[in-house]
């Protein structure tokens, strides 16, 4: 189900442990995601279900904090996980199982809404949602991408203060609508021209195709092309440049974040609720994963994001058959059950993929 699951590589060579080490380290980690507070050694003893004595552990605990993989903080004699320490129980000692087809079929009922009306922002909106309700943490999924689709119809319609709603019909079924801002405002009669122009030159093209041929027409010598070409050429280039803005993104249940301990520090949170109201690096990481396989994920400072360094992104593309559309994850703290989420992440993609999939397969 999970075809890779590692983010951005963590330095140096992954250690060889001995089975108790792993086993004691996954007992740890599955107890401090669970309660968030640092584990002592006769913590470990009780929990284990080995006959080792806290000197024993305690040496154990030792080594697996030499070699990075926990460490102790400064109030406590217990231990927690380090990021190096929680990629090696994601790539290591997990084994995640797939939702059963009760789960999956609940998934689907909840998301599988308005699909008839092609109203594709909520849909996505839904999804982004349903994912933070289900694991009580931020969930984020990107607007669907159809660089390969043939785009069908647009039209433009004229706003106040010089912005301008974007109408696209792409792949016979997909509607998106998007306000840009104009140098200058444009009467409705223009704007009609405009779309009748690009209609009658770019209907039928994909839209990767329409982006170049956007590019080469703006190049071409201005003295070539008429008022009303440069005009049309112009909003469209505005209208399916991928939006760096956030618009592209749906971020449900940031608020979430703030009832975890380790996210509570007032400069922290400040940090990551400017991330998230920025979004555009957020988008940026989320697409990243779009050509991974399978649930992919970013603990802490692997995903080279500041204000994300106390979290982890679990995430994975949705795709219409072949074709990548966008990305589904979920932003928590370093220390969310990743055998729970994983599986959620994962089936959400596929559910996802398939309500926005004209044929309508089943996942």
């Amino acid at each position: 189900m999970v075809a890779n699951r590692k983010g951005k590589a963590v330095a140096g060579p992954v250690p060889e442990l001995s089975d108790r080490a792993r086993h004691l380290l996954r007992v740890l980690i599955e107890k401090y995601v669970e309660e968030g507070e640092p584990v002592g050694s006769r913590t470990l003893a009780r929990q284990s279900g080995m006959k080792l004595s806290p000197a024993t552990i305690r040496n154990v605990m030792a080594d697996l904090e030499e070699l990075g993989l926990v460490r102790s903080p400064h109030t406590s004699a217990g231990r927690v996980p380090t990021i190096q320490g929680y990629r090696f129980f994601v790539d290591s000692l997990i084994e995640v199982q797939p939702l059963d087809e009760q789960a999956i079929e609940a998934l689907q009922e909840q998301l599988d809404v308005d699909v008839a009306s092609s109203d594709t922002r909520r849909i996505v909106e839904a999804a982004s949602k349903l994912l933070s309700s289900l694991t009580r943490c931020a969930g984020v999924v990107t607007m669907p991408r159809h660089l390969h689709a043939p785009l069908r119809h647009i039209d433009f319609l004229p706003l106040s203060e010089n912005r301008v709603l974007v109408i696209t019909v792409i792949d016979e079924k997909e509607v998106q609508n998007r306000i840009i801002r104009t140098r200058r405002r444009y009467g409705e009669r223009e704007l009609q021209a405009a779309a009748n122009y690009l209609n009658s030159h770019f209907v039928g093209k994909d839209i990767q195709q329409v982006r170049e041929e956007l590019i080469r027409e703006m190049q071409r010598a201005r003295d070539d092309m008429d008022s009303l070409m440069r005009e049309a050429i112009s909003l469209a280039r505005e209208a399916i440049t991928p939006d760096d803005s956030g618009e592209d993104l749906a971020l449900s249940g940031e608020t979430r974040l703030m009832s975890f301990q380790e996210l509570s520090d007032i400069e922290k949170l400040r940090s990551l609720f400017e991330a998230f109201n920025e979004k555009r690096d957020i988008l940026h990481l989320l697409d990243q994963c779009a050509n991974a396989e399978g649930v992919q994920i970013f603990i802490g400072e692997e995903s080279g994001y500041e204000p994300l360094g106390e979290c982890s992104v679990i995430s994975a593309p949705y795709r219409a058959g072949n074709r990548v559309l966008g990305v589904v994850g979920v932003i928590g703290p370093t220390r969310v059950p990743y055998e729970r989420i994983i599986p959620i992440v994962d089936a959400t993609s596929r559910i996802l993929g398939n309500v926005l999939n004209p044929s309508r397969q089943a996942p």
